[in-house]
């Protein structure tokens, strides 16, 4: 069994426990009418870069990153140096995150908030936008076509985005045949959780320019954020780099955004 094989197994678990509370939280998430667009967000314009930047405590690959872990001032800090849109972990056994940061870091940022988690069946889509999700995270990996499909038309309906994650150009294929609007290439290959950025520069020439286009995990340096950017991605989604500190990422991407921004002279 791959490390995605067993973290489906037990989402698909903790699913069944969801089950009864259906209801419940369809009503709580129509009731909701202050979604925040994640696909705007990201559109920042000719020349520039959106971050996503990602509020995790651990990971299977890395462990735990940050011992005192405040996920509300994490948020705060990153709405602070500009970044676009937030990303929250929520998985609790494989990332020590929680359903809950989402209604508590809403109440303090502007940004739209990423869902991040194994989305699996629409129970859980309607959890997400119950929660305070602006956007959820599907993983083609993890979904039949029909399902991938299905969970598509359910975000919309609860009118959330979707981050459509792949990491093959079969998986991408596969994106390219729904709706999606937002496709995100991971350089972390779920099954063995080895990274490569590489598979950016290999898939990102295959994405439609109307489509928005995220490069996920392995960006640490301003090396990595040169070959990102090289391939014309609209967004970079980083976790563990800013987590830890270890990286200027922030400024270097504040520092592009800067330039494009600035008018030309004849």
């Amino acid at each position: 069994m791959n490390r995605l094989e067993e973290i489906l197994r037990v989402k698909r678990n903790e699913i069944e426990r969801l089950r009864p509370l259906h209801d419940d939280l369809h009503k709580a998430a129509v009731l909701r009418n202050d979604f925040r667009s994640l696909e705007a967000a990201l559109q920042r314009g000719p020349g520039q870069l959106a971050l996503i930047a990602e509020v995790k405590k651990a990971s299977p690959s890395a462990g735990v990153i940050v011992e005192s872990f405040d996920p509300v001032a994490i948020a705060r800090n990153y709405a602070r140096v500009g970044a676009d849109a937030i990303s929250i972990l929520t998985d609790e056994q494989f990332f020590q995150g929680h359903l809950s940061y989402l209604a508590s870091i809403r109440e303090t940022v502007a940004a739209p908030l990423l869902r991040k988690d194994f989305i699996l069946e629409e129970i859980q889509i309607a959890q997400s936008a119950a929660a305070g999700a602006d956007a959820v995270l599907l993983i083609v990996a993890a979904l039949t076509q029909e399902k991938l499909v299905a969970l598509l038309e359910t975000a919309g309906m609860y009118q959330l985005d979707a981050l459509v994650e792949v990491h093959t150009l079969a998986e991408l294929d596969r994106a390219l045949e729904t709706s999606a609007r937002i496709i995100g290439i991971n350089n972390r290959d779920l099954g063995t959780f080895e990274v490569d950025l590489g598979v950016t520069e290999k898939l990102s020439g295959e994405v439609p320019e109307e489509i928005v286009l995220v490069s996920e995990s392995g960006i640490r340096t301003a090396e990595d954020l040169a070959r990102i950017r090289a391939c014309g991605l609209d967004a970079v989604l980083i976790g563990e780099a800013l987590m830890r500190g270890e990286s200027g990422l922030v400024g270097e991407i504040n520092a592009i955004n800067e330039k494009a921004q600035r008018p030309t002279s004849n």
